[in-house]
């Protein structure tokens, strides 16, 4: 009796974690890996100014600029994991034409920051980490501990932005329904209507790493 018992929980086991590995597979179905762990190939830009650590694309102390892909996106679902450094700013270049500021030529640039340091204490609320640059702030509070990863996934539909940190919506938000005369600063946003774009990197001189990038078009 004890055997028949030990054996039906192993069987049990062995079948919720064949379910648990096909959710998974399922969860990533559609998704491309757009780095390859090993080097930069399949990205433009000032690639002199970036390297790959560890497996993760990092933008080089003092380095910067926009990375970005070799092809552009329209709608998509970007997944991919980040890694910051004390006091680390970088940002998601999104619908980025290729020059200029991705934060006011592309869509926008979503920020990437370590919220907790000291040094961004007093930032417009549009400046922290997983806002439309400028435009629509984030919700704060859902960060790993500077080093640690953060999973992060970002969906591009049409004029509408939404951000997934560490499993929270900390952005969802409609930049077609976000009146100008509010933008920090009263900047001009020339690219916010862009419909496709490069995605990438906007680099400014902290060795923040991006790694296990894949995406998938809508």
């Amino acid at each position: 009796m004890k055997l028949t018992f030990t054996r039906s929980l192993a069987v049990l086991a062995a079948a919720l974690t064949l379910s648990a590995f096909s959710a998974a597979a399922a969860d990533e179905e559609g998704f491309v890996s757009i780095f390859n762990g090993k080097d930069l190939t399949g990205w433009a830009g000032p690639v002199d100014q970036y390297e790959v650590k560890d497996g993760a694309i990092a933008c080089k102390p003092a380095k910067g600029g926009t990375l970005y892909t070799k092809d552009e996106y329209a709608d998509y679902i970007v997944r991919l994991e980040i890694k910051l450094p004390p006091g680390g700013n970088n940002g998601l270049a999104i619908r980025y034409p290729g020059k200029g500021d991705t934060a006011y030529v592309g869509m926008c640039e979503l920020q990437v920051l370590d919220d907790s340091s000291p040094k961004y204490a007093k930032l417009d609320p549009r400046q922290y980490h997983g806002s439309a640059y400028g435009m629509v702030a984030a919700k704060r509070g859902h960060q790993k501990p500077v080093g640690e990863w953060n999973e992060q996934e970002v969906t591009i539909k049409g004029s509408t932005i939404k951000v997934v940190l560490n499993g929270t919506v900390i952005l969802d938000t409609d930049l077609s329904k976000v009146d100008p005369a509010t933008y920090m600063g009263k900047s001009k946003h020339p690219g916010v209507t862009r419909t496709t774009g490069y995605f990438g990197f906007a680099g400014h001189g902290d060795a923040v790493q991006f790694r296990n990038i894949r995406i998938k078009k809508l």
